[in-house]
């Protein structure tokens, strides 16, 4: 075999192995949804509270120093959900005009739709209250699974920082001794890049609240702060999530008042907010290099979601963000971490190899022009001297 022959297995049998492991991949993470979501979001809390804990080891020993940022975490999450929770009391006390508002317009839509379609929403909407008790049980199914979920984290995020160098023993166990250097310089990098891209993505969120919050409070609308920040965190869900945020103001706008203007507005100043976000904050406040193109963001979210729910849809585009940074630094797959950015080439490679060949090819053709025109020459002058 000489050294320039290919050593690796064919197209036939390579791309069965690769869609053999995706789809075991997809099953496992599947059926393992209520340990890896977890841990995925203990991955990305570890990742943002390492800084943080590393300043603190060099003050305290190394548990005190985790604990303590733990408890800063949850302190941060507690105060925000105890703001949320007073706006949505305020929420809570317009229940009852919204819900004769909502049986207004379902009285009128039944009409309607009776009277067009011949369908009887009524009807419809005693069907599913009849699955009722079935909802109970799933909801409480749910709020068990949420309390579970908020005891793992911090158990998982405490082990992550104390075992960290466990972790990174391993990982450089499992390359040889010549490539530490590039392992390390990849860990290095993909550190440094996922916290300020996620650093950046929780001040971008924090903005757009704010902003979508200010816009609902001087628009008028009912429970501005929590509608502003839901949208706030919907807009993490790129293109899909924005469509929510605008929904939920103009809807709520409709069940509480007449006309439209107010909604016209609201749309308004989403869009502006919208255009802020997406040249102004997402190109200075989040990395640059950690830019994943719309076509991917749409379908990694909706991947993500039928994967994992809707927790899978929050946690698509961070991850999708980490496997970018490590494409990009991984010579063997950044043409991966190029189709998930969002670098567009004026032309592509294949245009650029063509160009090249047909300059070969050109300067081939001009130096065999070049040795014909010189042999005929010496034949021409001996034909002429004879």
């Amino acid at each position: 075999m000489t050294p320039n022959q290919e050593t690796g297995f064919p197209l036939y049998i390579k791309l069965p192995l690769i869609l053999l492991g995706l789809v075991l991949t997809t099953y496992i993470l599947s059926g393992l949804a209520d340990i890896l979501i977890p841990l995925a979001f203990a991955v990305l809390i570890a990742i943002l509270l390492n800084p943080l804990y590393v300043r603190m080891e060099k003050k305290i020993p190394k548990v005190p120093a985790i604990i303590f940022s733990i408890l800063l975490a949850i302190f941060f999450l507690v105060g925000l959900f105890y703001f949320l929770s007073t706006q949505i009391a305020g929420f809570v006390d317009k229940v009852p005009l919204i819900q004769k508002k909502v049986s207004a317009l379902m009285t009128y839509a039944d009409q309607w739709s009776n009277n067009h379609f011949g369908i009887n929403l009524k009807k419809q909407i005693a069907s599913i209250d009849s699955g009722g008790s079935s909802l109970v049980r799933s909801t409480l199914g749910t709020i068990l699974g949420t309390l579970s979920v908020v005891v793992l984290i911090p158990i998982y995020v405490f082990m992550m920082l104390f075992y960290k160098p466990l972790i990174l023993d391993f990982l450089f166990n499992i390359f040889a001794e010549k490539h530490s250097l590039r392992v390390a310089e990849i860990l290095s990098e993909t550190k440094a890049a996922v916290q300020s891209f996620m650093q950046g993505l929780m001040i971008e969120t924090a903005i757009v609240c704010t902003l979508n919050s200010i816009a609902l409070i001087v628009i008028g609308v009912p429970s501005a702060v929590v509608i502003g920040v839901i949208g706030g965190l919907l807009n993490l869900l790129p293109y899909i999530g924005g469509l929510v945020a605008i929904a939920l103001p103009v809807l709520m706008l409709t069940i509480t008042r007449e006309g439209y203007s107010a909604q016209l507005l609201v749309i308004a100043s989403y869009l502006v907010i919208q255009f802020i976000d997406n040249n102004i904050l997402v190109p200075r406040i989040v990395s640059k290099k950690v830019q994943i193109n719309a076509l991917i963001s749409i379908v990694i979210v909706l991947l993500g979601g039928a994967l994992w729910g809707i927790a899978g849809m929050f946690l698509s585009i961070p991850f999708i963000g980490v496997l970018k940074i490590i494409f990009d630094r991984v010579d063997e797959l950044k043409p991966w971490g190029k189709l998930l950015g969002d670098e567009v080439p004026t032309e592509h490679v294949g245009m650029v190899w063509q160009k090249r060949w047909d300059r070969i090819f050109r300067t081939m053709q001009k130096k065999k022009a070049l040795v014909e025109q010189q042999n005929v020459e010496p034949k021409q002058a001996s034909e002429t001297g004879g």
